[in-house]
């Protein structure tokens, strides 16, 4: 019985355990004891992602002292990673882009619950941080401070830097959106970029920007040199350029040493002080200006304006006009010449690249100027007439008529493959033939495999492209120019033409048949010949004709007389403008061209060889003094050369109403105030002779001064005013020191321009008598003093001076090109 009761005892003990196990795996605890209980299952378990990081969180379990976190990277399979007391855990211990599964369970002394819903997440990268926007840079004394816009979820930023654009490489990592950096070289230029950056990358770069640091600016230092110079009613004042002046603050007083006002703020080196009180003298004293400050007062200078006799008149007579053509105003290749005036009015595209110029395939030939080299030089397009059509068309675009060249020669580049040998000239299986007239359909797409290339064909095509450039009225017309420099062509373009030069009576005749195949086409057309080289073909042919000096048989006598039968037989002129080239034929006494005097020194002799260079076109007086080699003069028994005047002459004689032209010219001087001088007399000079067209020939290197010359006459205001379009008729006493040229504005009535050049080496107080002036002279003037430091060299402002009557007198600085708009 003992033994049975013990059996019973033990199967009851293993009963209740056996029934605490599975109320456990029920969710409950029920303790030996039996007076407590473990915790129920933990709810609401939630899983958020950050970069290599997930958070969880769970709803409090009622009972719980702590938690078991359970993970795994496949379902169903967790094991417990942590056991933290409160409803929230962080796993660091993550991989970016691995899924995890996470359990939760909760605990106490009784006891563990079961399981939470199981939930799963995937950590992930945050992205990089936007590039960042509003890079700014302060430049200052051999520092730059950068800032800009701060990236959203940037840590940090990493500034880079170059002296070249597109090479930045990274100079500091700073972490708020700005950094000084520090230590760079004053004057230099520093490329900046700046990138943001977080624990996910780096941001792409931000805009490049650019600074260069410069040392503090201090006042500039007192001026130096001034002097004055007393006129009739008015004193030139002039003095030395102070470095690091924006300005000059010019003062006067009528006591010496004290009591000084400032009557001018000038720009430059220069004042006129008009208005004055003859017989009173002024002392003046100037200071020089910058944005740190202004300096002391420069020494004192003192004149006493007189109404002294005039040193020069000039007579004008309102009686004698012409009208002033807008196409004097013209150079060569417009868009290739840095610098130029913006209200220049006529553009050539001419020269020896043309002769050969094929329009079908725009392949041409170098001529001598480089191996004979038939290649693609004008243009790489295979568009019919491109390389002409995209010249014209942005001389259009900048308000500018056009001069182009149509060929007459003969031949022309029939490929793009390099030199060609003039051993046995020409080679006809590298060029093709030039035909006048068509006589068939016109195509825009001619056939490139025949033997022929059409010169009416080619300006119909021209016009095609741009409508109504030959017409009657254009606003901006395009003019054609028989071929380039003739005479030259078996030495220039020997390739074509062989050894042996085109004669006069062919060149004529070439001539004459297409002029009328171009104005069969268009009636309207203007059409420029014979575009002579130079003095030697237009007086002799090159040496083939027996010109006198007074006679009538230079070659354009030969020319007007046959142009002029021609084209009476057709009806209308054939050649409307009669077209020369004239490059200045003047030598120092070392024998040097004048051309290629363009030092910054240049001695008075040299300076004075430019200045009346000029004077060769139409002074009837000059003799071409000083030239070491006036071998025109010679050829001209010791005359003056006269050149458009002698022109002039014949042309009324044998074909009146034939116009002129000087399609290329140069007088030197291009980096000294000569050259400024000796343009503005020849645009002078082109408008009071009647010059109906005239183009710059832009020489090697820099040529600001010369460019100059055309800003006394075209926006010499630093604007739009510009010289008149009427020239009244005006005589030097003393042409060999000062000429003045003199217009009406017909848009204006009771304006008058005049444009003063003094070419001697003094101050000259000129009269201008003649022309009825009322209002005041606004003064415009080049001198060597204004134009140091220029880049382009222009006019500056020096002042007002009242006009009235028929009489202004004006002192004109030496070497000086001064305007005066009377308004």
């Amino acid at each position: 019985m003992k033994l049975a009761a013990r059996l019973t005892r033990f199967s009851l003990l293993l009963s209740s355990t056996v029934l605490l196990l599975w109320l456990a795996g029920c969710g409950g605890y029920v303790s030996s004891s039996g007076t407590g209980s473990a915790p129920l299952t933990p709810t609401g378990l939630a899983a958020a992602t950050a970069n290599a990081q997930v958070n969880l969180t769970w709803n409090t379990t009622s009972g719980a002292t702590g938690y078991y976190v359970k993970r795994s990277t496949s379902s169903a399979s967790e094991t417990q990673i942590a056991a933290p007391s409160t409803t929230a855990y962080t796993d660091n211990a993550v991989t970016n882009g691995t899924k995890y599964y996470y359990l939760v369970s909760a605990y106490n002394s009784y006891g563990q619950s079961a399981n939470s819903a199981e939930v799963s997440v995937t950590p992930a990268a945050p992205p990089p941080p936007a590039v960042p926007t509003g890079l700014a840079a302060t430049a200052g004394n051999m520092q730059v401070a950068l800032s800009w816009t701060a990236s959203s979820g940037a840590t940090s930023y990493h500034v880079k830097r170059s002296t070249t654009s597109g090479s930045e490489m990274q100079i500091a990592a700073p972490a708020s959106a700005n950094f000084n950096d520090t230590g760079l070289t004053n004057g230099t230029k520093y490329y900046y970029l700046v990138s943001a950056v977080n624990s996910a990358g780096e941001s792409l770069n931000s805009a490049e920007l650019s600074a260069t640091p410069t040392a503090p600016i201090t006042p500039p230092a007192v001026p130096t040199g001034l002097t004055a110079t007393a006129g009739n009613a008015q004193v030139n004042l002039t003095w030395n350029v102070s470095a690091g002046a924006t300005s000059y603050h010019l003062k006067r007083s009528t006591t010496a040493g004290s009591g000084y006002t400032q009557i001018g703020a000038p720009p430059t080196a220069n004042f006129a002080d008009s208005g004055l009180t003859n017989g009173t003298t002024y002392y003046y004293v100037v200071t020089a200006v910058n944005t740190a400050g202004e300096s002391g007062n420069s020494n004192q200078a003192s004149a006493t304006p007189i109404n002294a006799a005039a040193d020069v008149t000039i007579t004008i007579d309102p009686a004698k006009t012409k009208p002033i053509s807008p196409y004097i105003y013209g150079i060569n290749f417009y868009s290739g010449n840095p610098g130029v005036s913006p209200l220049l009015t006529f553009d050539r595209a001419g020269g020896n690249r043309w002769t050969a110029y094929n329009w079908e395939t725009n392949a041409s030939n170098a001529g001598s100027d480089y191996i004979y080299n038939n290649d693609s030089y004008l243009s790489g397009s295979n568009v019919p007439a491109e390389a002409v059509g995209s010249f014209i068309a942005a001389d259009q675009g900048q308000g500018l008529a056009s001069l182009v060249t149509v060929q007459l020669q003969g031949l022309v580049s029939a490929d793009e493959n390099g030199p060609v040998s003039v051993t046995s000239p020409p080679d006809l299986t590298r060029f093709k033939t030039v035909v006048d007239k068509k006589g068939s359909t016109f195509t825009a797409m001619p056939p490139t495999t025949d033997a022929s290339v059409y010169m009416d064909e080619f300006v119909w095509a021209l016009d095609q492209k741009l409508p109504g450039i030959f017409g009657a009225n254009p606003t901006h017309p395009t003019f054609l120019s028989l071929d380039n420099e003739p005479e030259l062509w078996n030495s220039t373009h020997l390739e074509v033409q062989g050894h042996n030069p085109v004669t006069s009576d062919d060149y004529i005749t070439k001539t004459i048949n297409l002029s009328k195949a171009l104005k069969d086409q268009f009636p309207n057309v203007v059409i420029f010949g014979p575009v002579h080289y130079g003095f030697q073909g237009l007086y002799n042919w090159q040496g083939e004709l027996s010109a006198t000096p007074g006679g009538t048989n230079w070659f354009p006598d030969k020319y007007l007389q046959a142009l002029k039968t021609a084209s009476t037989s057709y009806g209308k002129p054939l050649v409307d403008v009669y077209d020369f080239h004239w490059y200045a034929e003047v030598y120092d006494a070392s024998g040097t061209r004048i051309l290629n005097l363009n030092g910054t020194t240049l001695t008075d002799a040299q300076v004075q060889l430019i200045v009346q260079s000029p004077r060769n076109l139409s002074d009837p007086t000059f003799r071409d003094d000083g030239n070491s080699n006036p071998w025109i003069s010679n050829e001209l028994g010791q005359t003056p050369i006269n050149i458009l005047g002698r022109l002039q002459a014949k042309i009324n004689a044998e074909f009146s109403g034939m116009k002129l032209a000087i399609t290329e010219y140069e007088n030197g001087g291009w980096n000294h105030i000569a050259g400024t001088i000796a343009e503005a007399d020849t645009l002078g000079i082109f408008g009071s002779q009647g010059v109906f067209a005239a183009n710059f020939w832009p020489p090697n290197g820099t040529y600001s001064y010369a460019l100059a010359g055309f800003r006394a006459f075209r926006g010499f205001d630093g604007a739009n005013a510009s010289f008149g379009d009427t020239s009244l008729q005006a005589t030097s006493s003393a042409v060999q020191n000062v000429m003045v040229y003199a217009s009406l504005d017909s848009s204006m009535p009771g304006r008058v321009v005049f444009v003063a050049i003094n070419r001697s080496s003094a101050a000259k107080v000129t009269a201008i008598n003649g022309q009825v002036l009322t209002g005041t002279a606004h003064l415009y003037q080049m001198t060597a003093a204004s134009a140091q430091g220029q880049n382009p060299v222009q006019p500056v402002a020096v002042g007002t001076i009242p006009a009235s009557g028929s009489s202004l007198t004006i002192t004109l600085p030496a070497y000086s090109v001064t305007t005066i708009d009377v308004r």
